[in-house]
């Protein structure tokens, strides 16, 4: 085999994948740590083929990663209501955070189609974990890039590629969710420095995020973005709890008071909500993909839970309206796969507009829920369990529905597209 190129050598460097023949010689019996070592991921349309050998290598090396230490502990995390901090430095050893950043700056230079199959990956093992990497890469290493100073670049993204700090984004506030344009958070230039104050809500990583991308409102109503870290006096980040969806991500608040922002940490140039919603663009462009991996889950479990578990003395998957959930289900999957992949190729083109990524965002994530109730279904009783995947999927997916844009207001981005006219 030729050598990878450098993107995926990256990861070859960073992560070594061990031999795991002995994983398929035997299935004892149906469980979930069985699942997790015949995971089936499922490409009736050949989508591989698109793929180049960087890419896959990449997918490798992730996939093989969240089988080993995800799966077996995610569940146990998610009852328990905690996030394992661990991955962090782990997922920035493999290069999981920023691979679209280049190299110079920490990350793996990979293409947008690579950090897509990555984050398709994290989210087969759960949504939380997909999370924290996409607040990672999109919504903090991205604007440090794409904003920054080189001086911000140089100090910051080399220690978040490797999971050695921890960012957050600071937009949503308790008032002001679909609406960020409203927002009440308030910088004031006093000279030799800017003091923030307000509030931002529903924040994943904050409780344990060094710094924080803000975006606030100046004396001129004009929306700025700057890099908070912990440690100012007057800012705090409390953890979010007694959450029923996402429950091994830690989530909380970001409150600011009086808190002195040095003006070396304000973006120079970036003015009004462009700037945080090309992050979010980025954002749940990432997302797209990642729903596809926890229908992946969701499916391959039901699939092979129906041709094993028996019922009138044959498989469940013998009975027309199994087969016909597990067809749909595949459909379903089959489109966003396509849909992913193309979007993909538009985003490494620079091609892709706002519009076309919500509507995958939007799509994605309604064919996952979808796909995560259907194959409960098929499961039975059994599916409510923490022993298969469903449920705690489902849960997760009712965030990611609302979350970098409800469903709702995907819908409307496409209709204001399409008419010029718009709803909200």
């Amino acid at each position: 085999m030729k050598p990878a190129p450098n993107g995926a050598g990256f990861f070859l460097k960073k992560y070594e994948v061990p031999g795991n023949e002995l994983l398929f010689l035997f299935l004892p019996k149906f469980n979930k740590q069985n699942m997790a070592y015949h995971y089936n991921p499922p490409d009736y349309f050949q989508v591989d083929d698109l793929l180049t050998e960087e890419h896959k290598i990449v997918r490798s090396a992730i996939r093989d990663w969240v089988t080993r230490s995800v799966i077996p502990v995610i569940d146990e995390a998610a009852q328990k209501h905690e996030f394992p901090v661990r991955f962090i430095r782990e997922l920035g050893e493999m290069g999981a955070f920023g691979p679209f950043i280049p190299e110079e700056y920490g990350g793996a230079g990979l293409d947008h189609i690579a950090y897509g199959l990555i984050m398709t990956e994290l989210e087969r093992g759960d949504s939380a974990i997909r999370s924290a990497a996409s607040v990672q890469t999109s919504l903090v290493m991205y604007p440090i890039f794409t904003f920054g100073t080189e001086e911000q670049k140089r100090k910051y993204l080399p220690k978040l590629a490797t999971g050695e700090i921890i960012g957050c984004f600071g937009l949503t506030e308790p008032n002001h969710g679909s609406d960020p344009g409203s927002m009440v958070t308030r910088i004031e230039d006093k000279g030799d420095h800017f003091l923030l104050n307000g509030a931002k809500m529903w924040i994943t990583n904050s409780p344990i995020a060094d710094l924080a991308v803000v975006w606030a409102k100046d004396e001129k109503g004009i929306i700025r973005g700057l890099i908070a870290e912990k440690g100012m006096p007057g800012f705090s980040a409390p953890e979010t709890h007694n959450k029923w969806s996402l429950r091994a991500s830690v989530t909380g608040e970001l409150v600011f008071s009086d808190v002195k922002i040095p003006k070396e940490n304000m973006f120079p140039e970036i003015r009004g909500l462009k700037g945080p919603l090309m992050c979010l663009n980025s954002a749940r462009y990432g997302i797209a993909w990642g729903a596809i991996g926890a229908a992946m889950d969701c499916y391959n479990t039901a699939l092979q839970y129906s041709l094993e578990r028996k019922q009138f003395g044959k498989p469940v998957a013998s009975f027309q309206l199994q087969q016909k959930k597990l067809a749909e289900m595949l459909t379903e999957i089959t489109k966003a796969q396509l849909l992913a992949w193309r979007l993909g190729m538009l985003k490494n083109e620079g091609k892709a507009t706002p519009a076309q990524i919500s509507m995958a965002k939007r799509n994605n994530v309604k064919m996952a829920l979808d796909i995560a109730r259907e194959s409960r279904q098929i499961l039975g009783a059994m599916g409510i369990t923490g022993d298969f995947p469903m449920m705690r999927h489902m849960m997760n997916l009712e965030s990611v529905i609302t979350y970098e844009g409800t469903h709702d207001i995907h819908l409307l981005i496409t209709g204001a597209d399409i008419t010029g006219i718009h709803a909200f």
